[in-house]
């Protein structure tokens, strides 16, 4: 039976119209996959954006292991993603477990992906959701434009 894994970036979006999308989806804990999890925008630092999900009825988990390493932020930022991809994989998805404990919570409840990049083909969630697929799950990306 496959399960669907729900990603989104933030950029350009506020917490508000996070907690939107994530609600319309029927989301109910959201897996920040950031390496560092702070934010200059206002809401989407870690405390921030515990406490906000938490106050919308939402759950939220950090799998700081699972998040881009600075090269690969590096790369992305430089719109090479073929470079973050690579990177990804050889110092996070090959070294680390693979994100088998992201996927334990994902069969157990419906749970989003979060970064920064809006577009999912430029950023790290796409490379980890793909890597689940073989374990029964289906992706979808969202992109908070419900409004």
């Amino acid at each position: 039976m496959s399960k669907t894994l729900f990603t989104i970036g933030y950029e350009g979006l506020s917490p508000d119209r996070l907690h939107g999308a994530l609600k319309e989806a029927g989301v109910t804990v959201l897996a920040d996959v950031r390496a560092v999890a702070n934010s200059r925008k206002r809401g989407f630092s870690k405390g921030a954006l515990k406490a906000g999900l938490a106050e919308a009825g939402l759950g939220y988990e950090h799998f700081r292991s699972l998040g881009t390493p600075k090269s690969g932020r590096e790369a992305a930022r430089a719109h090479d993603a073929g470079l973050m991809r690579r990177i990804y994989c050889e110092e996070v998805l090959d070294t680390a477990d693979g994100g088998l404990a992201l996927a334990e919570l994902a069969a157990r409840q419906p749970i989003c992906l979060l970064c920064f990049e809006r577009d999912p083909a430029r950023c790290h969630r796409r490379v980890l959701a793909e890597r689940l697929s073989p374990r029964g799950f289906t992706t979808v990306d969202l992109y908070g434009d419900f409004l």
